[in-house]
This record gives C-alpha cells, structure tokens and sequence, in this order.
C-alpha cells in the first residue's frame, strides 16, 4: 500500500491500494488546461482531513496541500440550487431551481428545471472546444420529465455534455442504483453483483471517458464534472470501509464536535479566536446532550456515524484513484480540479436517525425496528441516515444544518489545484459557488455567451475569485449574497450577515431577523440585531430587492403547498396504464402517481402457468411483489424497515389474476387476491409507502435491481404473461392530494 504525498507532513497513511503516489505530478502534457469539478452531497464543512476530520481522507488533503483551501466559500443550504447556480453562475431561483426538483407549482423560480435564457458550463466548454464528461447526479430536471417519455429537455446530454453516466433524481441506492442513465437511455440492470458499489462506478466512467478522450486526441482539453451520489441519504458504505470506522464514534457528537474544532484551530482552518458555538438548541434543530443517551441508542447512533464515514473514505479512495488515471496520462499538472460539497451536512435525520430513510420522511421512527438491523446498517438491505447531532458535528464550528440559512446550512469546504495555482495555504475571501463557473472562464480565457439559441441570456450573477488564487490579500469581489430556503432567508453583505430561523405556520416579519458581524464572529454565537438596527433594516431591505429581482417568491410558509402544486398536465401519469412484458423498469415518480395514498387494482393477464415474480414496484426501501411460488398466488409488501408481509392463495390454474388495494385512509392499505374473479387471498393494515416509496419503479416478469424480498435475485417469471395493467382509484380521504384546498386556505394567514 503506497503512501501519500509526503509533503502533507506525514498526518495521513493510506491511500488506495494499487494506486501509485501522484504528487508531485509529472510534468504536464501540452495544450489548454483540463477542468475536473468534483461536487459531493451533503458533505459537512468539517468532515475532510484538512478541514479537520478524523476521516481518512490523504488524497484530498494532498489536493489542499499541493493546491488552496477556502474557509469562507458558500453554496446554498440545498442540492439542486447549488447544482444550477455552479453550473451555470447565475443564483439558483434565477435560473428556475429554488428547490430540489421533486415539485412543479408553476412558479419561475420553482420551474425545476434549467432555464432556456441561461447557458451551463458544459455548453460553453462544449462550444469552446472542450470534451465535455459527466458522471453522477443531475437532479436539474423536473421529476414528472424524467422518464422514458421526457422531455429531456433539461437532461445533462440537452445541456452540453457529450456522455454521461449516473442518475437524474436526488439520490440512489449506493449498492443497487434505482435507475442508472447511459447519455439518454436507462442502463439495463437485472441483478447488481455483490461488490457492485456506485461511487466505485461511477469512478471507473469517468475515468474511461476522460482515456477515451485523450486516447482519441491527446490535445482536445476535457471538462469533467463529477457529481457523487455520495455522501447523501442513504447512507451506504462497502463492509471494508464501515469497519474501519466501526469504533471510533463511541464517543459520540459532542466529543467529536470538541475534537474536531481543536484539529481545525491547530491546522489554522479557523482565525484565531473562533469560538465554538454552544450545542444546537433552536426549536425543532435542538441536538441532545450524547451522555443522555441509553447505551442501546448509542451503540446504534455511532454505527450510523462509521457507515457515514466509511462514504467519505470511499471519496477520498476513488478520488486517488481519478487522480492516478490523470498522472498515468501525464494529464495531472495541466488539470484545474476543484473539489467542494452542494451543502451544509444534512439534518434529514432528524433526532433519532433511520434505517428506513423513505419512511423517515414522514416523520415516522422505529427504534426498535433500526436496532434490530443494527449490524445491517450501510448494506443493501436497509436505507440509513443519521441523527442530526452528527450532522451538528460535520459541520463545525458552524450553527444548524442544510436547508438552514444560518453557516452550517452553506458553508462548505473548497479545494482548488491546478496550473498556475499556488500551493499557499488557506483563502479566507468570502466566495460563493456562482463564482465558480465565471472564474474558470476567467482562468481559461474563455469569453462566456451572450446568446443561446438566438435568445439574449441572463448575465452571469457571479464574480471570479481569480485574483484570490495568486494573492492572499487579494479582496473578494462577491460583496453581497441573498439566501433562501423553505422559508429561511438571509442576506450577506460586506462581513455582516442578517438571518432567519423561520418557524413554520408564522408570519414573515422583521423581528425574526437576527444580526451578526462575521468579520469577528464567525460562528454566529452573538445576535446584534438590537445593537445595529439600521444594519438590520439595510440588509433586510436588501433582501427584499434581491428576492424579488431573483424569482424568489412565494415563500413557504410552513404548509409544503407550493410543493404538492402540479400542472394540468400531470394528470395523464394517473391514468391507467398497461405494460408489457420487455419493458424497462418504468421510472420512480411516473410509476408512483399510479400508487401513492390511493387506492389501485393490477390486472395481470397470463398466457401460461409458471413459477415467478409476475410485477414487482420497488426495492429494500420498500415496495410490493405479486409473484406465483409453489403454485399460490402471493403478494409481498416490505413496509422498508425489513418487515415483509405476505399473503397468499392457491392458483390451480387462471387466465387473469388481480390484487386489488384499497386505500380507507389512516396510512394503510388493505389488500385481496383474485384469480379469475375469485377472491384466494386478503391482508389488512399494510402500509402506504410514501413519500419516495416505492423508489424503484414497476418491472413485469422480473424484480430488477433492489429486489422487494431480499434473498431471491430478480426472481423472473418462467411461464408466459400477456399484460399488467394498473388501474388507479381513489385518493385516500386524508391524502394530501384531497388537503390542497385547506392548505391553501391555511397558508393566507402568513402571507
């Protein structure tokens, strides 16, 4: 096992085996310089070794060392806005992503998906005559646009990427993907190998794709953006890597908060006199003292955390590896990398954490449940995320969370190394992820567009930091930044930063800002709204200016309205359907409108008798099976906590067999069997599986990918079946489908 590059003082001892040292690089090949970005998800400020971390992290700490480290760079306190605002420089409801792109209400700034009058970076580097790569996650285009039917309009393909790989939504099983995309078409998946592992994947795309490249024309420059899965929800790590962290947080959040601040004041990655605020306490973020914890809770909130860690050692691991393809080609010291995360660390956790994360989104918790996976924790069979108090540790010194406008929910770690880059240490300008893509035209002497398509585009909104990357003292030319998410708002400007923590089903009004000089208190420990009230009146005005030149209204008063709105048009994805067997697996959201919090009836029409999975709709995180085993007809309902249900009737013989469920409302189903038109089976009390479940879409004959019952593969149909067809029926009474008008209603008084 080859050591790091020495040059990092020896702090860090492994990197991946087989791969060879890359630092110091060889001498560089000719021509314009390379880009690789690399983003991960919900990576917390603290949680790299050079930011401060335990984790083992010696290829991304060479980065820093050969390269800078940003202490005051900031995205937003959400995936997809930063994914449009890096991508194209232009604040993120401006571009029309003010939200994850799980909604469409018919707002500009909420239109979810990337604009036409605006221009990404692979579009520029495309026309500039770049090779333009990418692998991972989009999450840039609306969720009812991402099936086989499009449009693919707002696809990365569509958007100036000459090959990707990865997935469209917000995340995916780490071990078996959903729904893997080669350019436009999904990847064919019947069963995934055991060792299969996506950021191992997705590493090995980009790296046949930037030798593709350089193979084809050792002079044509190429634009890589690597968009990790990783380390988002759910969380999932290769058994190796979870063992390697397997007791190391026994300590629990506080310790490792206490820990990690004194590693980042010795490194220098805090000024001194940075002081650590208190434990988080606001209402509805409020994190418990780890000591109060029972024993059992703290035995299974520490597995959470090594599996979260074992995800960032894997970064680190395949980032090496990226890095080693690139010296192998004599490529390294002619590349800009730039390494960063798309938010704050995430609190979806909440305060106890889950091993059945699409469940958890409902606010449901099951200790007992996740305690009896303890062991499962970060393999294929459970979906994980962890308590918010670790969150509160990646990411220290800083307050609250993602989604949070408040430091912890934007300020995010930034490397950047590259030709022409000094190897100097620290940046403490303030920048903010719009800058970036203005910065690399800056560093490559590329013009950006005026134009796209004919149309006038919207200027680019963001600064380069260029003059930062050669001089220490050089001033920030980011003067001002506006902030907001569901609800929260903030604005910086100039060293002063006002904020708020909005609580939902309150009013928006001017008490709820707080006020806090960054210039001496980093770490916002002290309001001074009331000293500096014409402070607070400036930037909160600037807000306002700011939210309305960028789309930010409607603002979420605490309903989740805006979020349930769909446009007439999405009404088709309700309507009954019939598939065929040959089908791919049909996309996630198409196939849940035909089954969310309603009642619905499957119509299979068989051509022959066999053994086998006749439809299956989704995965280890939950989802249900009509299969024909030992000559029943039988349903299978995992509710995603790795409880599996089943009923079952024998099937002598019949043409067409049916399950109907039926939706009475109280977050249930009850479910029959018929062959034939006679009833053979019924259960009662099974489940909804809402809001992201089933994740995996529907599959005729076989349960691709994640299968439903763990044990059996994709368990495919060996008789002959003609048809599926689901027949959607009515919403449940307490849907929230039925509640749109009340919540409307409800939602006025805050306005």
């Amino acid at each position: 096992m080859t050591q790091p590059y020495a040059g990092f003082q020896g702090k860090i001892g492994r990197t991946v085996a087989g791969s060879e040292p890359w630092w110091p690089p060889r001498p560089s090949a000719a021509g314009k310089p390379n880009v690789i970005v690399v983003l991960a998800d919900d990576l917390g400020f603290a949680d790299l070794g050079c930011y401060g971390s335990e984790i083992a992290t010696p290829h991304l700490d060479a980065l820093a060392e050969r390269g800078l480290r940003y202490t005051s760079f900031h995205v937003t306190p959400m995936c997809s806005p930063t994914r449009a605002a890096l991508l194209t420089g232009i604040n993120s409801h401006a571009v029309g992503v003010g939200h994850v792109a799980h909604s469409d209400p018919g707002f500009p700034g909420y239109a979810m998906e990337l604009s036409e009058n605006v221009t990404t970076a692979a579009e520029i580097f495309r026309d500039a005559g770049w090779a333009t790569l990418m692998v991972g996650k989009w999450h840039l285009a609306k969720d009812s646009d991402c099936s086989d039917a499009g449009p693919r309009h707002s696809w990365p393909c569509q958007r100036g990427f000459e090959r990707f790989y990865g997935f469209l939504d917000g995340f995916t099983n780490l071990h078996q993907p959903h729904r893997l995309l080669q350019d436009n078409s999904p990847v064919a998946v019947d069963e995934y190998p055991p060792d299969f592992y996506l950021t191992d994947s997705l590493t090995d795309r980009a790296i046949e794709m930037v030798q593709a490249v350089k193979a084809s024309d050792p002079s044509k420059p190429f634009f890589l953006y690597f968009a990790h899965g990783a380390v988002h929800a759910p969380l999932h790590a290769k058994a190796d890597d979870i063992a390697r962290y397997e007791d190391r947080y026994a300590d629990g959040w506080d310790a490792l908060r206490e820990e990690r601040f004194a590693r980042q004041k010795e490194l220098g990655v805090v000024p001194e006199g940075t002081v650590l605020p208190p434990r988080n306490s606001e209402q509805g973020n409020d994190v418990k003292p780890w000591d109060s914890l029972p024993p059992e809770q703290q035995e299974l909130f520490a597995r959470y955390m090594a599996v979260y860690a074992g995800m960032v050692d894997s970064i680190d691991q395949q980032f090496g590896r990226l890095m080693a393809a690139l010296d192998a080609l004599g490529e390294l010291d002619n590349t800009i990398v730039l390494f960063t995360s798309d938010n704050g660390a995430s609190r979806e956790g909440e305060v106890e954490g889950t091993t059945a994360y699409y469940q958890h989104l409902l606010g449901a918790t099951d200790l007992d449940a996740d305690l009896a996976r303890l062991k499962e924790i970060g393999g294929p069979t459970t979906t994980p995320h962890y308590p918010r108090g670790w969150a509160m540790a990646s990411g220290t010194p800083f307050r609250l969370y993602k989604i949070n406008t408040h430091q912890g929910g934007h300020s995010v770690p930034m490397l950047v190394a590259g030709p022409g880059i000094p190897a100097d240490g620290y940046r403490r300008q303030f920048a903010h992820v719009t800058d970036v893509l203005p910065t690399l035209l800056d560093l490559l002497d590329v013009a950006p567009p005026t134009e796209r398509n004919g149309k006038p585009l919207k200027p680019i909104a963001g600064t380069s930091f260029a003059p930062t990357l050669v001089d220490a003292a050089a001033d920030s030319q980011h003067r001002e930044q506006h902030y907001e998410m569901v609800g929260h708002r903030g604005f910086y400007r100039d060293g002063w930063e006002a904020v708020t923590l909005h609580q939902p089903f309150t009013a928006f009004t001017d008490a709820e800002w707080e006020l806090y000089d960054l210039a001496n208190d980093p770490t916002e420990t002290t309001n001074v709204a009331d000293q500096h009230p014409d402070k607070v009146r400036e930037l909160a005005d600037a807000w306002e200016r700011a939210a309305r030149d960028n789309q930010v209204y409607p603002l979420d008063e605490g309903t989740g309205l805006k979020f349930m709105i769909r446009p007439e048009r999405s009404s088709v994805f309700s309507e009954t359907v019939t598939i065929l067997p040959g089908t791919p697996t049909l996309e996630r959201w198409r196939c849940q409108q035909l089954v969310a919090n309603r009642s619905f009836t499957i119509t299979v029409r068989l051509g022959s008798m066999g053994s086998g999975v006749l439809v299956a709709h989704g995965d280890q995180g939950g989802g249900y099976c009509l299969s024909v085993e030992g000559g029943e007809l039988r349903l299978s309902h995992n509710d995603g906590r790795g409880r599996v249900r089943t009923c079952s009737g024998r099937l002598a013989s019949a043409s067409v067999v049916e399950a109907h469920f039926l939706a009475p409302g109280g977050g249930t189903w009850s479910a029959s069997l018929h062959a034939d038109g006679a009833e053979v089976a019924s259960i009662e009390g099974l489940p909804l599986l809402f809001p992201m479940a089933p994740f995996q879409g529907i599959d005729v004959g076989a349960d691709r990918g994640s299968p439903v019952v763990w044990g059996r593969g994709s368990f495919p149909y060996d008789g002959r079946i003609h048809s599926v067809t689901y027949t959607p029926g009515e919403h449940a009474p307490d849907s929230p489908a039925m509640l749109v008008d009340v919540l409307r209603e409800l939602g006025k008084k805050y306005e």
